[in-house]
């Protein structure tokens, strides 16, 4: 079996998507706009033709955009918006803290359970979120780590997506591509008891095993008071430091701040010798606690970064004069509008009316500044200390996805929770009951969301998740290209010649434990949707039922447990539990081993292999 040139390019466009897709500095919209343009542009200069005479159009790649199983995803990550918005999951919160003192085995266990059964119906990526503060401070009364309780959350989130076709927008994909492609449907429950079989063993390792597993940490997250922040200060005309030099100064708070270098001018730079005389509109690069800052800015009389929209240094211009002003340590997430964006193009100090004091980067407590905080890209997992009011800094949080550390910053409730949920249950049920397909129900429980008020449309542009959006279609326009080519039949060929002298019960674990090594590596919805068809032809060449082939590519792409790169919320839980990338392969290889052989036997018994 031969391939075509035109599958042979779209094989290695294939590759290299999955390449741009595992790499944190390039955005995955991004990334997925080029993947998309030059795939169009290939079969553009070069059609391609079927052997029936028809050619595939580059416009058929742009499909994507209106697929049913996008319209499904958006809609309900406008439901899952609303059950967030409304306060709800905060109940849940709440409810945590007050009975964890009491008994705190039992809890962490009924917290893994309602954590995995929520899921199942929502993005997990919110609760996660929600949890996370929660968990520290919990882990802090008790003088307890949180590394022993935030990777156990985190995976049973996951474990908990895999239970129904709406727990993950990768689960809907690759149950709407194998309907477009073999017309083999599954119903929202159909491979529910896999999963409840599986995940039962598994959320028991989480609970008992794991946090024995697990290093006893003492992270940053937890003890603020040694983490060390890079910021910038602005010395004014009536500051201290003005006309003082350097010794004087460092003098004032007894050395416990560190000055790295002086800007004077556009271009000069000075290095901080002891002897050095400072000057009005001197700039800073120092480096200490958050306490030790604020209290460097207080005795100088200077001013931590606070720029304006001209990224001009400035005095108070977004600095509000209200009595309530908090400082919060927030975490930037891979969604949020600050990931690899510089604050100066995010402009987050004028649409917010915050000040951005300093920056630690978590994983480089270390590094050194050497430009502006404003002209630095930020990447996921930094950490920036803010100031502001508390309805501002909660305005922040909403807006730009960011995950805030400071557990007083509360969301706000909403008596449109009840609305909420009871739209969310309908259009679970209509689906689950068949009444209406998930993309029909769930666009329709979008629409009550907006007509009963329980969220604006500002907040259902919030809602949408660009990258979400954009990886899909990519994806899709990458899997059209694969089929159309017979791209996915050649390496199913290959596959099946690899694996001839396996039994089926083999092929299906093999083809499990592949898709989960490529999911910790790559985009999970890549993986998915150049998998699925993959799994139909293989099914196809051995002339054996497709479903647990199907299923074995949806439990395989969902086990992103052995990296922190395989999943959103496993980059969430590294950055707040302080972990190193041996946890994760320590606590996820034996889990993904549980879930592998466990899904397999499962799937064998079910469909008499």
């Amino acid at each position: 079996m031969f391939l075509t040139y035109h599958a042979a390019a779209t094989l290695i466009l294939t590759v290299l998507a999955f390449y741009f897709f595992s790499q944190s500095r390039f955005r995955l919209e991004t990334s997925s706009l080029i993947i998309l343009i030059v795939l169009t542009l290939i079969f553009t200069v070069f059609p391609y033709v079927h052997e029936d005479g028809t050619s595939l159009k580059p416009a058929d790649f742009f499909s994507g955009f209106g697929h049913e199983a996008l319209i499904a995803i958006s809609s309900l990550m406008i439901l899952g918006k609303s059950i967030e918005a409304t306060g709800v999951l905060k109940l849940f919160s709440r409810k945590l803290s007050t009975y964890w003192g009491k008994m705190p085995k039992r809890i962490f266990l009924v917290t893994l359970i309602v954590s995995a059964v929520l899921s199942a119906f929502l993005n997990n990526t919110p609760i996660v979120i929600i949890l996370i503060p929660i968990l520290i401070s919990i882990a802090i009364e008790t003088n307890n780590a949180p590394s022993k309780i935030l990777m156990p959350l985190g995976f049973a989130t996951l474990i908990g997506g895999m239970a129904t076709t709406i727990g993950t927008s990768t689960n809907l994909l690759i149950i709407a591509i194998a309907a477009d492609i073999s017309h083999v449907r599954f119903n929202m429950f159909d491979f529910t008891l896999p999963v409840l079989i599986v995940g039962s063993i598994s959320i028991v390792y989480l609970w008992y095993v794991a946090p024995r597993m697990l290093p006893a940490r003492q992270i940053d997250l937890t003890n603020s008071s040694q983490r060390i922040y890079n910021a910038v200060l602005f010395i004014s005309d009536n500051s201290f430091a003005a006309e003082n030099d350097i010794h004087e100064v460092l003098k004032k708070i007894n050395h416990e701040v560190l000055i790295h270098k002086i800007r004077r001018r556009k271009d000069q730079y000075i290095l901080p010798f002891p002897t050095v005389k400072l000057q009005a509109g001197d700039i800073l690069f120092i480096s200490g606690t958050a306490d030790k800052l604020k209290e460097f800015e207080s005795k100088l009389e200077g001013k931590l970064h606070n720029i304006n929209k001209d990224n001009d240094f400035i005095e108070g211009e977004y600095k509000n004069q209200e009595d309530d002003q908090v400082i919060a340590e927030v975490l930037v997430a891979g969604n949020s509008i600050l990931h690899n964006q510089s604050l100066n193009k995010a402009r987050l100090a004028e649409k917010y009316n915050i000040i951005v004091l300093a920056m630690h980067r978590l994983h480089k407590p270390t590094e050194k500044i050497d430009d502006e905080l404003s002209k630095i890209n930020l990447h996921q997992g930094d950490m920036l200390l803010v100031q502001g009011t508390r309805e501002d800094i909660n305005n922040m949080k909403e807006d730009t996805k960011l995950l805030v550390l400071d557990n007083k910053i509360d969301y706000v409730s909403s008596t449109k929770g009840p609305m909420a949920v009871a739209t969310m249950t309908g259009v679970v049920l209509l689906a689950a009951l068949d009444v209406l397909p998930i993309s029909v129900s769930a666009l329709t429980g979008a629409g009550i969301i907006l007509l009963t008020r329980c969220l604006s449309w500002r907040d259902v542009t919030k809602a949408l998740n660009v990258q979400v959006i954009m990886i899909i279609v990519v994806s899709l326009a990458l899997g059209k290209a694969l089929i159309d080519t017979g791209a996915t039949e050649y390496l199913a060929y290959y596959f099946v010649m690899l694996t001839k002298e396996f039994t089926m019960v083999a092929i299906i674990c093999c083809l499990i434990f592949l898709m989960s090594i490529i999911t910790n590596v790559v985009s999970n919805t890549a993986a998915a949707v150049v998998g699925t068809p993959i799994a139909i032809h293989i099914a196809q060449q051995l002339g054996v039922p497709m479903e647990p082939f199907i299923l074995a590519v949806l439990f395989g792409v969902n086990m992103s447990y052995a990296t922190p790169i395989g999943y959103q919320t496993n980059l969430l839980i590294y950055s707040a539990g302080g972990y190193r990338f041996s946890d994760f392969l320590r606590v996820g290889i034996p889990l993904t081993l549980i879930m592998g052989f466990g899904f397999t036997a499962v799937l064998s018994y079910i469909y008499g292999m």
